[in-house]
């Protein structure tokens, strides 16, 4: 017996799947799980962040829906996997906030922070509101940069701590690759595969979505979002040191680097969630962990309003336009970070995390 009911349903699949290995060709988690004889928790916590849900699986198998052994191995990882979110998420008595209301407390949290940011600014001038601010420093004319600088390095080192703990418990629950601790190769190995999304392509042939024609539309999508996100944090980045280091103010002309950075991060992070939301609404509800759409929905709309106010913020920089949409953008950021640790955020680096033992595992097996 398992914690859970899902894991107990998960347990019962990979046995079936054990026996048949029909699939062993497609992705990581079918050899990974040729590799073990029983499952503990955490071995099926592994395998389900293992899995990239391209669907191919469900599709090849002889034993999905209608058959009796009923194998649907992507839907019922997929709610493996996010019941795993719950599961090691820090502190525990937020493990669940998202679940099911995710895109309302991530909305509600962007427009209170932006309503915070208006009514602070509105409390020492009103008239800074829907004034027209250039050259550098215009930014801070709504919000002191250090009050600024304060609050979101605060929510920020609350997100990477929570994240850190979380990853911890799930690291160790998932047991020390086989062969000893993860080496530099392993992770390297790691980054490549998940920066490439090595496992989203079916066994070659691209993601199954709304019917049985493999594309690789999701692959795209989400290099598009991942990619966009690290460019803005580029940006940000950047800024930071031009900031602290070379005594420069935002906002940066349109040719400077931290513009250039964000602007393409700002089209990656329209482009990409726009992509994913369509493809998410189309899919096989078969394929789908229906009762968590509101966490995965709350977090690719956070990234769509990041990407879309930072862009229009760039555009009407230098019109009253300014003062309204710096606060919704940062409200956008402040909700991202709060809800990073507790949403689907946490997906990619768990998957991370079981991609780097993956690797380990097949490198002590080729060389024993």
């Amino acid at each position: 017996m398992h914690g859970t009911s899902i894991l107990d349903e998960a347990d019962r699949l990979m046995t079936v799947c054990n026996s048949c290995r029909y699939c062993e060709g497609l992705c990581a988690v079918f050899p990974a799980m040729e590799m073990r004889r029983a499952f503990s928790d955490g071995d099926l916590n592994y395998l389900a962040n293992l899995c990239h849900s391209c669907g191919a699986c469900y599709v090849d198998c002889q034993f999905s829906p209608p058959h009796e052994f009923n194998v649907n191995v992507p839907k019922t990882l997929a709610v493996a996997r996010a019941e795993s979110y719950a599961a090691y998420a820090w502190p525990q008595a937020l493990s669940g906030a998202f679940a099911r209301n995710g895109l309302v407390i991530s909305i509600v949290a962007a427009l209170s922070m932006a309503a915070f940011i208006l009514g602070f600014a509105a409390l020492n001038d009103r008239g800074v509101l829907f004034g027209v601010h250039i050259g550098p420093g215009a930014f801070y004319r709504l919000m002191p940069h250090n009050a600024m600088a304060a609050l979101f390095s605060a929510a920020f080192l609350y997100a990477i701590l929570a994240l850190v703990m979380s990853v911890r418990a799930f690291w160790r629950d998932i047991g020390t690759p086989i062969g000893g601790r993860a080496d530099g190769g392993s992770i390297f190995q790691a980054i490549r595969d998940a920066g490439e999304l090595r496992y989203l392509h079916g066994g070659g042939v691209g993601c199954y979505n709304e019917d049985d024609k493999p594309t690789d539309r999701r692959k795209l999508f989400h290099h598009l979002t991942f990619y966009g996100f690290l460019l803005c944090f580029a940006a940000t980045s950047v800024a930071t040191l031009y900031h602290y280091l070379l005594g420069r103010e935002a906002p940066y002309p349109w040719w400077d680097m931290p513009v250039v950075l964000g602007t393409f991060g700002g089209i990656g992070l329209i482009v990409g969630p726009i992509g994913l939301f369509v493809a998410k609404s189309r899919r096989a509800p078969e394929l789908l962990d229906e009762s968590r759409y509101g966490m995965d929905v709350g977090f690719i709309a956070m990234l769509f309003l990041t990407g879309l106010t930072g862009v229009l913020l760039l555009i009407l920089r230098e019109t009253a336009a300014m003062g309204p949409l710096l606060a919704l953008h940062l409200g956008a950021v402040f909700a991202l970070f709060i809800t990073m640790p507790y949403g689907k955020f946490v997906h990619g680096i768990y998957r991370f995390a079981a991609l780097v033992r993956y690797v380990q595992e097949r490198r002590s097996e080729a060389g024993s």
